[in-house]
């Protein structure tokens, strides 16, 4: 049986969101419904622009009275500022925390205790630990204070595990991770499969973006989808045009050793299936492999 580990993610950081009007503030903002976050459930949501473009993605944990954002470290500055343009009079206040966010596998979530069901949650050492929101199969997450947080580990019986393992699996999973995968203030969620990984509720109501996104989910429209792709020569680097039959067909995105994810033209994955023919990226040779778990 697998070990039951965890890995530091050292490229995310917590941003909290306090004040007797966070909870409503934070509806009319995200693509997720803020009203399910709960100290036992978390969420995944993003933050878009008001044509419905990506710009920042996280997970919510509740703890306390107040919202602890799991997001981008790199980017945590740029998504603090732009919370703050949104804030005007409500009785909000923002703040970065100098706590440690860490990947858990399946295994440790079991041994902790959690519930089954996505975005379940509970207090662990003076921080949350939940079920990632997107998929059981990339196991659970923890917000943690940093003086907590070797004690907590060790008291749990975890062992540690490396970051590119870790990576491993996400991009096995056709999980995107942030801008990595997602151009900002280009992207669409559902051409990223947020709509399969529990990042949007259509049901909430008005947030920024919403009326694009809500249009492009109910009319059908979506043209390209992220897919995990299977390299055969050298990995390309992100943003290397993807071609099938001398035509652009996507953009590839991250990638570890031998396997990535790319955003692809669903036209030219139908057809390059049809015909046994392959992708390509410079001198790479590209299988596009479906998630198990998407609907598209």
């Amino acid at each position: 049986m697998e070990q039951a580990h965890y890995v530091i993610l050292e490229t995310r950081g917590v941003l909290a969101v306090a004040g007797e009007d966070a909870r409503s503030w934070l509806q009319g903002l995200i693509s997720n419904d803020i009203r399910k976050v709960t100290n036992s459930q978390a969420i995944y949501a993003a933050l878009l622009t008001p044509q419905g473009k990506f710009l920042h993605d996280f997970f919510i944990v509740q703890h306390e009275n107040l919202f602890l954002l799991d997001c981008e470290a790199s980017r945590i500055d740029e998504l603090e500022a732009r919370l703050a343009r949104y804030r005007l009079r409500a009785q909000v206040t923002l703040a970065k925390w100098d706590w440690h966010c860490v990947a858990l596998n399946g295994q440790a979530a079991a041994l902790l205790g959690l519930d089954e069901e996505a975005g379940s949650c509970a207090a662990f050492f003076g921080g949350m630990v939940y079920r990632d929101p997107r998929l059981a199969e990339i196991g659970a997450r923890a917000v943690l204070p940093r003086e907590a947080l070797a004690q907590a580990l060790l008291n749990a019986g975890l062992d540690p595990s490396s970051y590119e393992d870790y990576d491993l699996l996400r991009l096995s999973l056709a999980l995107p991770d942030g801008s990595r995968d997602i151009a900002v203030e280009k992207g669409f969620l559902l051409e990223n499969n947020f709509d399969d990984l529990n990042g949007v509720d259509f049901e909430k109501g008005c947030y920024i973006g919403q009326e694009l996104t809500a249009r492009t989910k109910f009319r059908a429209t979506i043209r390209k989808r992220l897919f995990r792709v299977d390299v055969s020569g050298p990995l390309p680097e992100p943003g290397t045009t993807i071609s099938f039959a001398d035509a652009p067909a996507g953009t590839m995105c991250s990638g570890r050793g031998r396997i990535g994810l790319a955003l692809l033209r669903l036209d030219a994955v139908q057809k390059a299936a049809e015909r046994g023919e392959s992708l390509f990226a410079g001198e790479a040779r590209l299988t596009p492999v479906k998630p198990s778990w998407a609907n598209f």
